[in-house]
């Protein structure tokens, strides 16, 4: 996977947005695992995998979130919202990144500002 010219990287060019937009995906895909597997009665052994596997890619995506932010890859907001509501939902981590994505797409650095913030 080549990086565009220009896109800000981390740890020489390992941490890419895109990658962890990835990652993000993946993250969700596993905590949506645990949550069904946790209504079906029985699959204990399933659900202490999915249990380590969402608790260690909590902790992995709050790490290289944080580098990212500091190296400007990703927005303070999208940092904060993948390691602080990541570890309850990683939804809110991918929905920032599809957002955040759209608005790369169209040229926007910052999201826009609402009048009642503008003050």
């Amino acid at each position: 996977m080549t990086v565009p010219a220009g896109e800000p990287t981390a740890l020489g060019g390992l941490i890419t947005f895109k990658r962890l937009e990835i990652l993000s995906f993946c993250h969700s895909a596993i905590y949506l695992s645990l949550l069904a597997v946790w209504l079906i009665p029985g699959l204990h052994g399933a659900e202490m995998v999915l249990g380590w596997c969402h608790g260690i890619g909590w902790i992995v995506m709050s790490v290289l979130a944080l580098i990212a932010q500091r190296a400007g890859v990703i927005s303070f907001r999208l940092a904060v919202l993948v390691a602080v509501v990541g570890g309850i939902g990683p939804f809110a981590g991918t929905i920032g990144f599809v957002y955040e994505s759209r608005h790369r797409r169209v040229g926007a650095t910052e999201p826009p500002v609402s009048p009642a913030t503008a003050r």
